[in-house]
């Protein structure tokens, strides 16, 4: 078939690589236009840009698929299907309907758990055991489409939002392949409305840790913000970032026994000089892993050697 493909961050780059290592006629790939990006703020192109311009494949970057030029460049590709991952754009009714075959989305989660814009994240802090790709027929509405295959993926206690979202891209890649390759034989599959959840989008404010919530809620908080928009609290006043935490087993704390449920939420705990021990509203939370305000990543341990926090110090 021939194929326009649509996305622009890297999970969708590695299914464009995949289709595109599969043998099949790619025949126009589009992608949002360059955006301002890093310190410098200039203009970046898009991982899907890159890896199009590195294969030496058509390119298109509109700003909207609603005007008449943009709706024209596809209608020129006269392709038999279009395949998008993370787009960022709205597929009006008229592109919708294009190409011979629709469009399929690729979308990480197994839908219709977490339709939206954050699915990998939100599954993580839900505490799911697993997640996975569904190869989906597109309509108009958000992630609404029939179902035409799922890939099932569980999500491991060690997972971030980053290495679970690299494993769904490889996923993803193999899983839109194996759906192109199989595409007579797909049963669409409604989804059951009773069963939907959404993923909203993240914010900056969403990922400040509530040292009031149990120590397994913020292990999951600190998971599923790394690297996006990274899980942060107060130490006297100054954001300190947390990018790794572990809940603490009772052995790790000095006399645990003293200080089990009487300690504030946010408190540091007594502990030994390599660790760093937050009571939590439930439980305790080990910070394996920080970033002070203007200053790099560092390990507790290297954190603590320069600046010794001691017991009864407050964060939050």
């Amino acid at each position: 078939m021939r194929i326009v493909f649509a996305g622009t961050p890297p999970f969708a780059a590695a299914a464009l690589n995949a289709l595109a290592d599969a043998g099949h006629e790619i025949v126009l790939v589009m992608t949002q236009p360059d955006r301002p990006a890093g310190r410098g703020m200039k203009l970046t192109p898009s991982a899907v840009k890159q890896a199009a311009l590195a294969r030496g494949l058509p390119l298109y970057q509109p700003a909207s698929l609603k005007t008449p030029e943009s709706q024209a460049e596809l209608r020129a590709a006269d392709a038999d299907v279009m395949v998008v991952a993370a787009y960022g754009l709205i597929l009006p009714q008229a592109v919708l309907d294009m190409p011979r075959y629709g469009c399929l989305n690729i979308h990480a989660s197994l839908l219709p758990r977490w339709r939206g814009a954050a699915p990998i994240q939100r599954a993580i802090l839900a505490g799911d055991a697993e997640t996975g790709i569904t190869i989906m027929q597109m309509d108009a509405g958000l992630d609404t489409g029939a179902m035409l295959a799922k890939t099932t993926m569980p999500i491991r206690d060690i997972d971030t939002a980053a290495s679970l979202h690299d494993a769904l891209a490889e996923a993803g890649g193999r899983a839109i392949v194996a759906a192109l390759g199989n595409y007579a034989a797909l049963v669409p599959d409604a989804q059951d409305g009773a069963q939907v959840t959404y993923a909203a989008k993240l914010s900056k404010e969403e990922a400040r840790l509530d040292w009031s919530r149990s120590a397994l809620e913020l292990e999951r908080a600190v998971r599923a913000f790394n690297p996006v928009p990274g899980a942060w609290t107060l130490l006297d006043g100054e954001p300190l970032k947390i990018w790794s935490a572990r809940v603490v087993a009772e052995a790790g704390v000095l006399q645990p026994e003293a200080h089990a449920g009487s300690d504030a939420p946010g408190e540091v705990l007594p502990a030994d000089t390599e660790q760093l021990v937050i009571a939590c509203g439930d439980g305790a939370l080990s910070i394996r892993e920080l970033q002070p305000a203007g200053s790099k990543r560092m390990t507790a341990t290297a954190f603590l050697a320069g600046r010794p926090l001691p017991s009864g110090t407050r964060l939050g």
